[in-house]
């Protein structure tokens, strides 16, 4: 019967869920009009703190709010429920697109309908790469950071390592010093009860697991065990929003299942097509709700040659795994959160971990531009660096929302 007094709250969430245009930079100021200003559903003060506390999580930073809403309203079980809520509507019209337009964007990328949103996904990762620059890149430290996680993640894109590598580097030199972010008061110890994060640890350690056995065992559905470990994995450690993820899922699917050592070790890796994913990444733009909603179009393409049934089960498991983690750090983390947030180590390892990213998302920037073939030049090569300027200035200059830059892209690809 609790739950019943949550219907309004869970309406909102629904009508949020199918309005909320623009990805992370537009939800913030959707969720001040929608749970603050007009439903009086949380303070304002209340929702910046949790917002700005789910920017210290890896994660899809805009569910992790909504559902830290629905945690400050009803506890876990009204904090799931608003989660679900959120994400069904974008995961299910992205897994739909899994299904209706793969094959139109087969290379070669010039003949395809949809070319221009590949093109104008990098765009939408330069824009971001320079946002979080002018954000996160203040200090020396973090300017060497960022360039030698620049190189090191251009020099290695195949190399599983390298992105945890760098992620653990970066805490590490950010720690050095004291200057920046001086300790300005003494912590009293407390005990904090890590046990909660069990279930997030289990199964991570289950998912890798499985995962292997199924690779070594070649079980006939290795590849939705695959599946799972790999974007389970993502939403463990990806800071930085659906940007960061592009960067990770183009390793993972593109250039690795090509490098000599993996694919000699794992012939049968998940293998997708540079342009399906862009594509991807471009469509889930157009769309309301989570940019990491695009795990359940990857996840359907992932299983496609294995028929409708394991596409559907592809696009469901993408879904789930993507956001678990998410959900899981921060029903976690935030009842003990006013005691971790008194550590000065946190916020100096934080520096790191989002220099690091700055760097890997330059350097995806730079993988697409060599890997995109613009180098030629012809209609399409001209047309393409013009769509990326363009979404860029944009994005940078004006308040177009990203919706009408996805269908003007789309238009641009059937008038050429």
């Amino acid at each position: 019967m609790k739950l019943l007094r949550h219907i309004p709250f869970l309406k909102a969430v629904l009508l949020y869920s199918v309005t909320a245009f623009g990805g992370p930079q537009g939800h913030l100021g959707m969720m001040l009009k929608n749970f603050v200003n007009k439903r009086k559903y949380i303070s304002e003060e209340e929702l910046l703190e949790c917002y700005s506390f789910c920017q210290l999580l890896p994660g899809a930073s805009s569910t992790q709010t909504i559902t830290l809403i629905g945690f400050k309203r009803g506890g876990v079980l009204l904090a799931i429920i608003t989660l679900i809520i959120w994400i069904l509507p974008a995961s299910f019209l992205m897994g739909v697109f899994s299904f209706v337009v793969s094959d139109k964007v087969k290379t070669p990328i010039a003949e395809s309908p949809l070319k221009f949103l590949g093109v104008m996904a990098i765009g939408f990762l330069v824009f971001a790469a320079v946002k979080m620059f002018s954000v996160s890149v203040r200090s020396f430290i973090t300017q060497v950071i960022m360039l030698i996680s620049m190189g090191a993640t251009f020099l290695f894109f195949r190399t599983p390592w390298i992105f945890p590598l760098l992620i653990v580097s970066g805490c590490i030199a950010t720690n050095f010093s004291s200057k920046r972010i001086p300790e300005t008061e003494k912590v009293e110890r407390k005990k904090i009860r890590w046990r909660n994060i069990w279930l997030f640890a289990l199964l991570f350690l289950l998912a890798g697991t499985f995962s292997e056995i199924a690779r070594k065992q070649n079980w006939e559905h290795r590849k939705a065990f695959n599946l799972f470990e790999n974007y389970y994995r993502f939403g463990s450690i990806v800071f930085g929003g659906g940007d960061v993820l592009l960067a990770m899922m183009l390793d993972q699917y593109v250039e690795r299942p090509v490098a000599p050592l993996i694919s000699k070790k794992n012939p049968n890796a998940i293998k997708l097509d540079k342009n399906e994913i862009l594509t991807g990444f471009g469509l889930v733009r157009a769309i309301p709700g989570p940019v990491f909603s695009v795990a359940s179009y990857t996840g359907g393409l992932s299983l496609k040659s294995q028929g409708r049934t394991m596409q559907v089960m592809g696009c469901i498991i993408g879904m789930l795994a993507i956001f678990l983690p998410s959900a899981l750090l921060v029903l976690f983390f935030y009842p003990v959160w006013q005691y971790l947030k008194k550590y000065v180590v946190v916020y100096r390892s934080l520096e790191g971990i989002y220099a690091v990213i700055t760097g890997v998302m330059w350097a995806a920037s730079l993988y697409l531009f060599k890997t995109l073939h613009l180098d030629s030049v012809s209609l399409f090569s001209m047309i393409g660096y013009a769509v990326i300027l363009g979404t860029f200035l944009l994005l940078k200059f004006t308040k177009i929302p990203p919706p009408v830059i996805v269908l003007a892209c789309m238009a641009l690809g059937f008038i050429f």
